[in-house]
């Protein structure tokens, strides 16, 4: 993450207090709001969307293409604009500067986990986005499907048409591919993915390097072949941050039946019996109701949807009648199976000045912001994470449980310190952590941030899946095309060489990859931790449904956003009663042997 071009210390939102500015009415008595029929329908839209992120915006355009369907989204935070003017945010849309996003109270929820007993006691930061586009305007733009083995896993879970033949036609209606159409890449969908353009030599070293380590070089990983090394895709378009809000909400907002509301908190999903009906927020310090003729849709992703849910009486009962909210649907699922990737950066020193550390000096910064704000060029134009790979951790895997994103600069603190010297890294770490947790509501008011548990390294085979990312890291590096830039290691360092010792670095170091996610898991009805039925739906209600990361069954192997713009795709055909998309007997490679790691 090179956005630390661009980073200075920015103030983060922090507290209650900080909410309690931006919705002050909240806690304080409703303000008389009529219910009559007319005063109902003046208020009322064919769907209320809540959540202008990664699949909100996509929902938004989608169900808003009929011209006879009203489509309202709410979202929490502001434009992604400059001063809430025509501009751009140079901060969001600029690729490299993606650490202010990070950094920035004004796009961030800020959110932080329990003290992680099996991470020496340490209270995570997990970042999200809170602004148009969601946390699509704040990541590392890496677009990365997972593999095809993912979405079957996800059928036999119980999410029945969500194999890959149903999910591969909706990656390609939603992208297009700068390197054009194929079997499987799209070519005129809204989301704009390409290549990375600095063609820097440490990509290349790493390329080499990874193939002297035996594993085999993939030109498309995200199509016939995801195991190996190569060029990653990343949705920047132009030199430009592509998120949802610009490929999917910003070509929307000409048509008259979309109307869009900014900086308004929904604190919860107003019920008729079972039957959702609309939803409650606060604007401008004004409580508001609005209210949906057919569906209200949550897209609030893994921690914010889940959160509303039981705000709104759906949840565990028990939990529920604690915090006296009434309970509408007893789903003890809602929150649970809380899965996110965790990863660890081995850094190396570099004995050549060709990192990107001198780039992050004052001088160089201007410069590059400069060429990026009159050319859309340069070092600015990229997210700089242009190389990585997926390999087996060992034999008898079926498909990759460990990846590699490749940087040619250091990053320390989630980018918010500066490097300290010329050095390249690997972020790597496990796909598919079997160490499960959870969320809660903390109190009943929607200012307080929910509990988070994700229960991270709490199994034996975790604990060793990063004990094979370290070692299997500093394999590559120990290559020959590494050897004319190759210095001391810098992290874990040369210290660092027996499992306790790894262990215990792991511990101290590893950090969230940013994809919570499975927390409104989808199932079969019959499913006692199942929140969704396979068409969305939220089961025991009516015209409700929940889209985003949150309903996966289970995490993929891959980075989230791609995912999730995928599900929204699909969902949408779902709620507009479109059949589904298939794409059969598509190729996906399988290793040779099994018997081998590589």
């Amino acid at each position: 993450m090179i956005s630390t071009v661009l980073t200075s210390g920015v103030g983060m939102l922090r507290t209650t207090r900080a909410w309690q500015r931006l919705f002050p009415m909240l806690k304080q008595p409703e303000h008389p709001i009529s219910t009559s029929a007319t005063a109902r329908k003046n208020q009322s839209f064919t769907y209320v969307v809540v959540g202008a992120g990664s699949s909100g915006c996509v929902l938004a355009n989608r169900l808003s293409e009929n011209p006879n369907d009203a489509v309202l989204l709410l979202e929490a935070g502001p434009r992604d604009l400059f001063l809430n003017s025509t501009r751009l945010s140079w901060k969001i849309h600029m690729p490299a500067a993606l650490t202010y996003n990070l950094c920035d109270e004004k796009y961030n929820w800020y959110y932080h986990t329990t003290a992680q007993k099996h991470m020496d006691n340490r209270v995570m930061y997990w970042p999200r986005g809170r602004v148009w586009g969601g946390s699509s305007s704040l990541n590392a733009m890496v677009y990365i499907r997972g593999h095809a083995e993912d979405y079957d896993r996800w059928q036999q879970e119980g999410a029945t048409g969500w194999d890959y033949e149903h999910c591969l036609p909706y990656f390609k209606k939603a992208q297009s591919h700068e390197l054009g159409a194929s079997q499987y890449r799209g070519g005129d969908g809204p989301l704009h993915v390409s290549r990375g353009k600095t063609n820097h030599p440490l990509h290349h070293a790493f390329l080499e390097a990874g193939q002297q380590a035996g594993y085999p070089f993939t030109d498309d990983m995200n199509g016939y072949q995801q195991e190996g090394v190569g060029w990653m895709d990343m949705t920047i378009h132009k030199g430009k941050r592509w998120s949802t809000a610009s490929a999917y909400l910003r070509p929307a907002m000409t048509r008259p039946n979309l109307k869009t509301e900014v900086q308004c908190l929904t604190t919860k999903v107003l019920f008729e019996g079972t039957k959702a009906v609309g939803v409650e927020y606060i604007q401008n310090g004004e409580k508001k109701k609005v209210y949906a003729e057919k569906e209200v849709v949550l897209s609030g992703g893994a921690i914010n949807s889940p959160q509303l849910l039981m705000l709104s009486g759906i949840g565990n009962a028990d939990d529920l009648k604690k915090l006296d909210i009434p309970v509408v649907a007893h789903l003890p699922g809602v929150g649970s199976n809380l899965q996110d990737h965790l990863e660890i950066y081995v850094q190396q020193e570099c004995t050549q000045p060709i990192t990107l550390y001198k780039a992050q000096q004052p001088i160089p910064m201007v410069k590059i912001g400069l060429e990026w704000l009159l050319k859309f060029t340069g070092y600015g134009a990229t997210n700089h994470l242009e190389t990585g790979g997926f390999i087996r951790s060992r034999p008898g895997v079926t498909h990759p449980d460990i990846q590699f994103h490749f940087l040619p600069t250091q990053v320390i603190d989630h980018g918010r310190i500066n490097p300290k010297l010329e050095a390249y890294q690997v972020h790597v770490g496990p796909m598919r952590s079997t160490s499960i947790g959870w969320l809660k509501l903390k109190t009943a008011s929607p200012l307080d941030h929910p509990i988070i548990e994700p229960n991270y390294m709490s199994t034996d085979i975790d604990v060793w899946e990063f004990r094979q990312c370290v070692k299997l890291s500093r394999e590559i590096f120990a290559q020959k095309a590494f050897d004319k830039f190759r210095g001391q290691e810098a992290l874990p360092g040369s210290h660092v060489q027996s499992d306790k010792d790894i262990d215990a670095f792991v511990r101290a170091k590893a950090d969230t990859a940013y994809h919570p996610s499975c927390t409104c898991k989808m199932g079969q009805p019959s499913d006692p931790t199942a929140v969704v039925d396979a068409d969305t739906r939220v089961i025991g209600v009516e015209n409700l449904r929940v889209v985003d990361a949150s309903i996966m069954p289970s995490i993929v192997s891959g980075n989230l956003n791609a995912p999730t713009i995928m599900m929204a795709e699909k969902a949408a055909d779902a709620i507009k009663g479109v059949p589904p998309l298939r794409e059969t007997n598509v190729p996906v490679y399988r290793p040779s042997s099994l018997e081998t790691q590589r």
